[in-house]
């Protein structure tokens, strides 16, 4: 049986060294870290995980908080944090926490049940008793997606206002002024994205008007749907719609068809996030672009330097995001 001294031999290097790079640290000269890779490749070594985990105090395992009905953005992001995990060489371990308090506690069970090297949270919990917990056992954490005051972790995220607000501004510069918003309100991102909603109309000197806006129960395209009736039955009157999701932003064409409405002829919709559908749905929907590869690969680097740096301390870093015209809009008539 292939032993960690004989890898050492085979790559020239010693058995110390060998241990650090199986433990993901960086403190290995390439030309080293290389040989040693080529000699666990040449040999099949595969380490002893349960010995190595021992020595090292780490279980080269990072849990993942997911919600637990995934939209099609956040099941994107799934997919690449995962991928890039593995490349890593970390397990996964997977918590499902549900938008209740009762579902946020036994998530929380599960996640003292276990022992992990860190944690990439997918899904914004708000229970106080999940951040005492992190802080106090001092586990590495990324946010994904999101920032939330207080919690002394790793965010990950774009300006959802200031997306928001470019968002509705096109819609803006085409002429429309009676403009709807399909928004929700179980999580932050909701109400900062209204909030970039209501800037833009305020900077257009456009009166806000509670009765052009509907909340979504879910944000999927069934729950775009129910709002765009609400609005419709309502009797809102509007040229244009903004929708906090592009799920809601197709749900609501829908129903616009529905109602024998077209896009953009009778309302120009703009959505979200920019997921994989939004390139496909007739029309091709106009939305805002979050640089999800980017996310992915971020969240798991910075959670790999939290882990293997002693004194690593959490940052917020807010990424870029693009406006991406398609077919969705078109100048009021």
């Amino acid at each position: 049986m292939i032993s960690i001294k004989d890898i050492a031999k085979l790559a020239g290097v010693s058995v110390s060294t060998v241990s650090r790079v199986l433990n993901h640290q960086d403190n290995v000269k390439a030309d080293k870290r290389e040989r040693i890779l080529a000699a666990i490749k040449q040999t099949g070594y595969v380490p002893n995980r349960a010995a190595r985990d021992m020595v090292s105090k780490h279980t080269s395992t990072v849990g993942i908080v997911l919600p637990g009905m995934f939209n099609m953005f956040q099941r994107q992001l799934f997919s690449i944090v995962v991928h890039h995990l593995e490349q890593f060489g970390y397990h996964t371990s997977f918590y499902f926490a549900s938008t209740d308090e009762e579902g946020e506690l036994a998530c929380l069970r599960r996640l003292k049940a276990d022992r992990l090297d860190g944690l990439i949270i997918l899904h914004e919990v708000a229970l106080p008793e999940f951040r005492t917990y992190l802080e106090e056992n001092k586990i590495p954490t990324v946010l994904a997606t999101f920032e939330r005051d207080g919690w002394k972790a790793t965010s990950i995220h774009i300006s959802e206002d200031e997306a928001a607000l470019q968002a509705v501004s096109h819609l803006i510069k085409l002429g429309h002024r009676d403009i709807a918003c399909i928004g929700g309100t179980k999580y932050s991102f909701s109400s900062q994205r209204l909030e970039g909603y209501r800037k833009a109309l305020e900077q257009a000197s456009i009166p806000y008007d509670a009765s052009k806006v509907a909340f979504a129960d879910v944000y999927n395209m069934e729950g775009g749907a129910k709002a765009l009736n609400q609005l419709l039955d309502s009797k809102a009157t509007f040229t244009a719609l903004f929708a906090i999701t592009d799920e809601l932003a197709l749900g609501s064409i829908r129903g616009l068809a529905d109602h024998n409405l077209s896009v953009p002829g009778d309302v120009s919709v703009v959505g979200f996030d920019n997921i994989e559908l939004s390139s496909f749905s007739v029309p091709r929907l106009t939305t805002i672009s979050q640089p999800i590869v980017e996310m992915g690969q971020m969240s798991v680097a910075l959670l790999h330097s939290l882990i293997t740096s002693k004194n690593g301390l959490p940052v917020s870093i807010a990424l870029p995001f693009t406006f991406v015209q398609r077919d969705s809009t078109a100048q009021r008539r």
